[in-house]
């Protein structure tokens, strides 16, 4: 399956070990509301074998004694014996129907949270259309299952035993024909178990691919569009939907195979009890209502039979949406809880490396021995080639990732011993690709403080150069900005992350190239809002234009995940060494367009 941890506990339990789980830690916590439901199939089952019970009595009232009077009574009382158990079938429904919406709820509000503890490394090793399938198919698979097992038992198992002693009562030898049909249902359903099991899986492992196609498909319709690759994602989604197509018509095939053998087993038995009970009925003058009575417990006894026959097959299937559920559910947090910790007390807001280690994988480093120091209340700014180790460094800042040794401390204390909260709660970050959630601008200001007033929220976005156009807008500040922001261009967009970084008033600035994919005119007013937002702040920034930076306190060129030279713009191009080289680089690929804006507006 895509994207399974190489350990996966769940995968390795048991059906029974599941089952049990599930009633422990779910039965149990709703064990009132299933004793209820569990009482109204237990009334459902009584009724329906007093039905067949009901039946004899009515044939020997109607064709042996001839009594209108007691058909009439018998009647009536059909009729209260049917709305009894109509009652009991709606109560059930909904009883169960209520506690497994509730379960859903409860597992969908674990799944989420469990995955609100994992680090980025857990969540760069899957697609995010893999949670999405176990966060609908888990969740509601947990609720199916326990349903599964109480209607076994409440309604199926108590019908059957109901239906059962009304054939011993009318008739004890014929009772065995009924009973014909069990050793070999039973050896069927267990040869084709395993078979659903494996089917199921692969049917989900199919579905998350045809999520995944679908929603790369949506995300990137951009490049689709532009690179006109309509006809590869089609075929792409054609054959995903062929293989869950393929997988869910093996498993109704495999799933029903005991279907016909089944009902021929069923017939056999049918016949010779019909043969028999005839034979009793004819010869020995037994009553044509036992007989009919029989006869009718017999087929309402057939139908829960078998459901019970293939409950095993329905629970494997089930279960497969278990393990996916409990694969997630049961993942170590690799972000523990850590609010026991003291808290980051940021005064000047001093970062320092020393000699700080990491990899991404085992046995390739990415920061070799860093060590640096960003100076409170000035710029820093970390330049290179790319796959240097500078995003990296914010990284590790964050603590999106914990460093593998070494120290970063703030103001001189250890990141890795205070809180993550207290930590990511100082720091304020605007990255080159700006994430924008689904809501109204003023919604995406206030994230950067929750609970700010109106005033607070467009204080911001005046001084991030955002609220003209905010105003501009029909909508102003209720505008909704779509889907990752796209009803807004690039500019307004960093601008936006911008305000959201101001509102958040925090003492350490993270600025990740925020001006790299912007026009002239945008990258000024951005530059503009990103100065009101570093002033007396201190600020590391990641920067590919180097010009960009020209006006930082210190330069620091990271490559090869070491700090190869630091010093401010004019040193360092003096110093004629590997900044030097390369600003003499991109000022000579400038160059060109410097003409063409010189020509444009001659």
């Amino acid at each position: 399956m895509p994207g399974t941890a190489d350990h996966n506990p769940a995968a390795e339990q048991s059906a029974s070990a599941l089952i049990r789980r599930l009633v422990t830690e779910y039965g149990l916590s709703h064990w009132r509301r299933y004793a209820l439901a569990f009482l109204l199939m237990a009334i459902g089952a009584g009724t329906t074998a007093l039905t067949a019970y009901l039946m004899g009595t009515v044939v020997n009232e109607a064709y042996v004694n001839r009594s209108f009077p007691g058909i009439v009574f018998l009647g009536v009382i059909t009729v209260i014996v049917f709305a009894v158990k109509g009652a009991s079938g709606y109560g059930h429904a909904v009883i169960l129907s209520r506690i497994g919406n509730r379960i859903i709820a409860e597992n969908q509000q674990r799944m989420f949270d469990r995955l609100m503890r994992q680090n980025l490394g857990f969540f760069s090793q899957r697609h995010s259309s893999e949670f999405l399938a176990r966060l609908s198919t888990g969740a509601n698979s947990a609720t199916q299952v326990l349903n599964l097992l109480v209607t076994a038992v409440g309604r199926d198992l108590l019908s059957l035993i109901g239906l059962a002693a009304v054939m011993v009562i009318q008739d004890p030898v014929m009772s065995l024909f009924a009973f014909v049909i069990a050793p070999p249902a039973l050896w069927i359903v267990r040869k084709l178990v395993r078979r659903v099991r494996t089917i199921a899986k692969n049917q989900f492992t199919g579905g998350t691919r045809l999520f995944e196609t679908m929603q790369e498909t949506i995300q990137g319709i951009r490049i689709v569009k532009t690179f006109t690759l309509e006809d590869e994602m089609r075929e792409r989604m054609r054959k995903n939907i062929a293989d869950v197509e393929h997988e869910a018509n093996k498993l109704a095939r495999v799933s029903n195979r005991s279907s016909p053998l089944m009902e021929t087993l069923g017939g056999i038995a049918i016949a010779l009890g019909v043969t028999y009970g005839g034979y009793r009925t004819i010869e020995t003058g037994a009553t044509p209502g036992e007989f009919f009575s029989f006869i009718t417990a017999f087929l309402l006894a057939y139908e829960p039979a078998k459901r019970l026959a293939r409950l095993n097959i329905d629970l494997n299937a089930g279960l497969v949406g278990v393990r996916i559920l409990f694969d997630i559910i049961d993942a170590p947090p690799s972000e523990p809880e850590d609010g026991n910790r003291p808290a980051l007390r940021m005064q000047q807001g001093r970062v320092e490396f020393s000699r700080v280690e990491f990899g991404y994988r085992p046995g390739e480093p990415v920061l070799r021995q860093t060590s640096f120091v960003a100076e409170p209340g000035k710029t820093t700014a970390l330049v290179g080639t790319s796959g240097g180790g500078k995003s990296t460094i914010f990284n590790l800042i964050l603590r999106l990732y914990e460093v593998q040794a070494g120290t970063i401390s703030i103001d001189g204390q250890n990141v890795a011993e205070v809180s993550r909260y207290s930590l990511r709660q100082q720091i304020g970050y605007v990255g080159q690709d700006v994430f924008l959630f689904r809501g109204s601008i003023r919604d995406n200001i206030a994230f950067g403080k929750p609970g700010a007033s109106e005033k607070e929220i467009v204080d911001a976005a005046r001084a991030a150069n955002a609220h003209d156009f905010i105003m501009s807008f029909p909508g102003g500040y209720d505008t909704s900005v779509g889907e990752h922001g796209l009803q807004l261009s690039g500019g307004q967009r960093q601008r936006i992350a911008i305000a959201r970084a101001l509102i958040k008033d925090a003492h350490l600035i993270l600025l990740d190239e925020a001006t790299a994919a912007l026009d002239s005119e945008s990258e000024r007013q951005v530059q503009d809002a990103i100065a009101r937002l570093t002033q007396g702040r201190t600020t590391i920034v990641i920067a590919h234009r180097l010009h960009t930076v020209a006006h930082a306190d210190n330069i620091l060129v990271i490559e090869d995940g070491r700090v190869s030279e630091s010093g401010r713009h004019e040193e360092l191009v003096r110093k004629g060494g590997r900044y030097a080289a390369l600003y003499r680089l991109q000022l000579k690929d400038e160059q060109p367009e410097q003409k063409v804006a010189a020509i444009a507006s001659a």
